[in-house]
């Protein structure tokens, strides 16, 4: 691919090869979640465990070898799919597959066309991704944070489209997208302090802040611009804004403030970023040791627009300040290594006429806001090393797991190094949940291992104001740290660990290792089964608790992700009431219960 040619990698051979691997993450996931039901051919398995299984839609047939491992999750083998209408053998395409399967999936006329073109949007990433010249896994076992950063290819494991960026176009994918590991310079605007917010860390002033960020010689440039329109920089607070945000948002449904200078662009900063698996997060690559800067991005991704409130972020550093104190305060959370990367400062702009047309969750207000989180790179000791949790989930174009390698790298046993990262990973969610009723989303993305010599020494938790939730009446909580408190019904909130963590990640985990032949789905488990005893030995006062919502119970409810999206991909949960928009269907054995201590 050259700038020559941005469609380079949509050419048949490759178009075919990303359909197949998206349908045969469909017909896994969807199947998952029991919105398929494949019927088996027969009873005999393979050597694999593999057995045939058909789906059957009108006069359209699936067929294809899989085998069902723990969690209900289905291990299709892509290369064995095949589509028939009337016995013809027709082309495998993850769009067709939503209109073969619209009535199974729920599809209704308002969410289909949206969902198509995510799923289209989907299959260009993964044609863009298989023509990458990538990074072997091996190699990634030694690379940098970023190279490992952006050679990722699978994005989230459970959401089929996972990948829909709706407003990017093919020159934008090219610029932002973090697969294209493309350097950005955030523009920065001037916005006015009768409506912008600024709030930071007890530790942290504003102007130390842009110090830091920016730099004498570019806050003095900014300065002379604002002077030269007979504007004082003093009036107004800085914002920097993802340059498609300014360009394709901003400068058009803003332009009222533009025209009245109530915002002012101050044009590009000084230092070089690349985009993080999450789209609208950025990471310094000029220095490093600076913040991560987190923008607000009207792009429709995965079932929401990727804005910032800007009401939300003005609590965003009393909530981080809050938990950094709780975690530096408890001995368990120590002994594991956990910390966080804080979100030190938070800015937003408040639309006035958009606020009086919308409600508080509306994207209208979430279009111009930004807040700085910590860089981990400045608290890594010498011969320590980053990568995100995603990346254990990841397998390179030969098929060989990032996760295999790294514990082929650390010489240890597979235990030894699945108890190593589980102790690490693990546990601080279980005491965080228990001890607290604290949960975290510690999904790949979330989550920065930091490793020596292929080991998981310790682990950094990040995305900590949008995503933790506290969920007792009980907990005692600063009044500007409320915001986190939700009503969460009690079968419900041990779903914070057999959902995220189970379902979500340790179940393509341990597939992915067993399926490398380097640990097996019962050692895998029983690995997780130690860990979660082992805690409940460190803390006999919450004896209690850990009865009342219990690790080993028989099963847990299946929570559905693809459910959320296929009902409504515009906005999947309704933010004021968040467990009230799970789907639960039926249950899930769980691993652990045959684990359970004596």
């Amino acid at each position: 691919m050259t700038t020559h040619d941005p469609v380079a990698h949509l050419r048949p051979q490759t178009w075919e090869r990303a359909n197949r691997l998206l349908v045969r993450k469909a017909l896994a996931e969807f199947t998952h979640e029991r919105l398929l039901v494949p019927e088996p051919e027969g009873t005999a398995a393979d050597a694999t465990g593999r057995r045939w299984y058909t789906i059957v839609s009108g006069a359209v047939r699936y067929r294809f070898a899989a085998r069902v491992m723990t969690l209900e999750h289905w291990d299709v083998d892509p290369a064995s799919i095949t589509r028939h209408r009337d016995g013809e053998l027709l082309p495998l395409d993850a769009v067709d597959l939503c209109l073969d399967l619209r009535d199974a999936l729920g599809l209704t006329d308002r969410v289909l066309p949206v969902y198509l073109e995510e799923i289209n949007s989907t299959l260009a990433g993964i044609a863009y991704k298989l023509d990458r010249a990538l990074p072997s896994a091996a190699k990634l076992v030694d690379a940098d944070f970023q190279t490992i950063e952006t050679s990722m290819t699978e994005g989230h494991p459970c959401f089929v489209a996972n990948n829909g960026r709706l407003g990017f176009g093919t020159d934008e994918y090219h610029r932002y997208a973090p697969e294209a590991a493309h350097p950005v310079r955030l523009i920065w605007l001037a916005a006015h302090r009768d409506h912008a917010t600024f709030t930071c860390a007890t530790d942290l002033d504003r102007e130390a802040l842009l110090r830091i960020e920016l730099g004498e010689a570019t806050l003095a440039r900014f300065a002379e611009s604002m002077a030269g329109l007979g504007l004082d920089l003093a009036d107004y607070q800085l914002i920097p804004v993802h340059p498609w945000q300014w360009w394709n948002k901003l400068s058009v449904t803003f332009a009222g403030e533009v025209a009245r200078h109530r915002l002012v662009c101050l044009g590009e900063g000084p230092d070089e970023y690349l985009a993080q698996q999450s789209i609208r997060t950025f990471f310094n690559v000029s220095h490093p040791e600076r913040h991560y800067v987190k923008t607000a991005l009207s792009v429709l991704n995965m079932g929401f627009m990727r804005g910032l409130s800007a009401a939300y972020m003005e609590a965003t550093p009393a909530i981080n300040d809050w938990l950094a104190d709780l975690i530096d305060g408890d001995d368990v959370f120590r002994a594991t290594g956990l910390t966080i990367i804080r979100e030190r400062a938070a800015v937003g702009y408040r639309h006035r006429q958009y606020e009086a047309a919308t409600d508080r969750y509306s994207p209208y207000r979430k279009m111009l806001a930004a807040l700085w989180r910590e860089s981990p790179v400045p608290g890594l000791a010498p011969g320590q090393r980053l990568a995100t949790m995603a990346a254990l989930l990841h397998v390179d174009a030969d098929g060989r797991s990032f996760a295999a390698e790294l514990i082929a790298a650390s010489g240890l046993a597979p235990e030894q190094w699945l108890r190593r990262y589980l102790n690490a990973y693990l546990t601080p969610l279980l005491h965080a949940f228990y001890a607290y009723d604290l949960a975290f989303m510690p999904h790949g993305e979330n989550v920065i291992l930091v490793l020596r010599d292929g080991i998981v020494e310790r682990v950094i938790f990040k995305d900590i104001a949008e995503e933790i939730v506290v969920m007792s009446a009980e907990v005692p909580l600063p009044p500007t740290v409320e915001r986190i408190r939700a009503d969460i019904p009690e079968d419900m909130k041990l779903l914070s660990i057999f959902t995220d963590v189970f379902d979500c990640f340790f179940r393509f985990l341990g597939a992915t290792l067993a399926e490398q032949g380097v640990i097996g789905e019962e050692e895998f488990w029983r690995a997780v089964a130690d860990c979660a005893t082992e805690y409940a030995a460190q803390v006999p006062h919450l004896a209690d608790r850990l009865a009342r919502y219990d690790l080993f119970a028989p099963e847990f409810a299946l929570s559905c992700l693809n459910r959320l999206q296929l009902r409504d991909n515009q906005q999947m949960v309704d933010l004021s009431d968040p467990s009230a928009a799970l789907q639960l269907v039926g249950a899930l054995a769980n691993p652990l219960a045959r684990f359970v201590p004596s």
